[in-house]
């Protein structure tokens, strides 16, 4: 995936001011001088992996620009119940009215980093990478892959646009085709983009044959047993990258990696990640 620019952080993080001040912070503006300054730090409440701090750091900055911010962490880095993450120090006002925002953002992206990290370490030693895929936030999908990217994982496609991917819907409306579905749709996919990656989704080993016989670069093996997918490592035989998905969770991944496949998508990367506790405290 591209880098995210400051451009798209500071849109977002403008938008999610804009829900969240409307015409003004009453609390702030009423209860604290315009004259008074403060010090803070983002500390992580619980064991996490870092990321999205430059939204924090951006949140604060849209309100003041005399409001200074001093990284303690890297993005990626493991983080310790206790650490300091990012310090923060100047007007007040700005400070206290970017806090919800610039921790929602924090929190949700280092959620999704760990959440990733978890999965990563659960298969290390073994070759196969953890993809993400695209059941994320709307509107928050590149910032969330970011995050995946944090935590260790690897970004599957973006969107519909940078890799054919040809699911069991695709094919049912090409049931009739010969020699079969599979063989008629790459042929067409190759054809229409001759520049993209073709992965095919098989359901069944008979599938997994004619996709690496019709020269899938990936093939999707979804919700296969281990046994399952062991027999469509071999069918494969280095012809076409695997994959599997399906029944994913750190429970299970280590035996799917085992299998031998080369990528496990895991869709609870983004949709079922917890934010995590990390906390604003203010100094005396």
């Amino acid at each position: 995936m591209d880098k995210l620019t400051a451009d798209e952080i500071r849109r977002a993080v403008q938008a999610a001011l804009a829900e969240d001040i409307g015409p003004g912070d009453a609390t702030t503006l009423a209860t604290v001088p315009e004259s008074a300054l403060i010090r803070a730090a983002m500390v992580a409440r619980e064991p996490l992996t870092v990321a999205g701090l430059a939204f924090a750091e951006a949140a604060f900055h849209e309100l003041s620009p005399d409001v200074h911010c001093e990284r303690h962490v890297t993005e990626g880095q493991h983080a310790a119940p206790g650490t300091s993450l990012l310090q923060v120090s100047g007007p007040a006002r700005a400070i206290l009215t970017a806090e919800r925002v610039a921790l929602n953002f924090t929190q949700r992206l280092s959620g999704v980093a760990t959440q990733t990290s978890k999965f990563v370490d659960a298969i290390r030693g073994i070759r196969a990478e953890i993809l993400d895929t695209r059941k994320t936030t709307p509107g928050w999908r590149r910032f969330e892959k970011y995050a995946v990217a944090c935590g260790g994982g690897r970004n599957h496609r973006i969107g519909l646009y940078d890799l054919i991917l040809i699911k069991d819907n695709h094919l049912a409306a090409l049931r009739d085709e010969k020699p079969n579905a599979i063989a008629a749709a790459v042929q067409r996919a190759r054809a229409k983009y001759p520049q993209l990656k073709v992965e095919v989704e098989a359901d069944t080993l008979e599938q997994v044959a004619q996709a690496a016989d019709a020269g899938a670069d990936i093939i999707l093996l979804d919700n296969m047993s281990n046994d399952q997918l062991r027999a469509a490592v071999a069918i494969v035989s280095g012809r076409a990258k695997t994959e599997a998905s399906g029944g994913v969770n750190l429970t299970t991944v280590r035996g799917i990696a085992e299998t031998g496949v080369d990528f496990i998508s895991v869709g609870a990367l983004t949709h079922s990640a917890r934010a995590v506790d990390i906390g604003l405290d203010f100094e005396p």
